[in-house]
C-alpha cells in the first residue's frame, strides 16, 4: 500500500521534528525510568504502576512511529511557487460566509498543522475540499453537520 504524502510548510515540518526529538529524548526516557521504578516494587502481575507505565509506553511509541511516518512522507511545500489563482493547500482564502453573513479568512493547510484559533484550516475538512480548485469571485456551497454553507471566495493569497 503505498503511502500517502504529507504536505508541510517549513515551519509545521520542523515543529513535527522538535516533537519527534523531544519525545525520543525526554518523554522515552522519563517512562523507561517509571517502568523501571514500578518494576522495583515487586510482583508485576498486581502492579497497576507497572501496568500504566507499560500502557503510557505503548501510547508514545505509536505517536513516535506516526511522526516518523509523517517526516518520512514529507513534502515541504515551497511557498514562493504556490499559484494564487485557484484555492489549494497553504492558500490563505478570504471568504463571504453568506449563511453567517460574516466574513471569514482561512489559511488551508496539513491536517498536523490545523489549527482554528490560528485561522488554519486543515485540507480534509469539508470546507476546505469544497473550496479546493476554485478562483476568486466564485460561489461554492459546502454541506457540514450543520447544514449548508453559501461562501464566496472573496480573496486567494500566502
Amino acid at each position: 500500500m503505498a503511502q500517502e504524502l504529507n504536505y508541510l510548510t517549513a515551519e509545521g515540518y520542523n515543529k513535527l521534528k522538535e516533537e519527534l526529538q523531544h519525545l525520543r529524548s525526554v518523554e522515552r526516557p522519563a517512562i523507561s525510568a517509571a517502568i523501571a521504578e514500578a518494576r522495583d516494587k515487586g510482583d508485576l502481575s498486581e502492579n497497576a504502576e507497572y501496568d500504566a507505565a507499560r500502557e503510557a509506553q505503548g501510547m508514545l511509541e505509536m505517536r513516535i512511529a506516526k511522526l516518523e511516518e509523517s517526516i518520512a512522507n514529507a513534502r515541504i511545500i515551497d511557498e514562493s511557487k504556490v499559484d494564487t489563482s485557484r484555492v489549494q493547500i497553504l492558500s490563505r482564502v478570504k471568504l463571504m460566509n453568506h449563511t453567517a453573513g460574516r466574513e471569514v479568512t482561512f489559511t488551508i493547510v496539513a491536517e498536523s498543522e490545523a489549527n482554528l484559533r490560528e485561522g488554519k484550516l486543515a485540507i480534509g475538512t469539508p470546507i476546505a475540499k469544497a473550496l479546493l480548485g476554485h478562483k476568486k469571485g466564485e460561489h461554492v456551497e459546502v454541506e457540514v453537520p450543520a447544514g449548508t454553507l453559501h461562501l464566496e471566495i472573496l480573496d486567494i493569497s500566502i
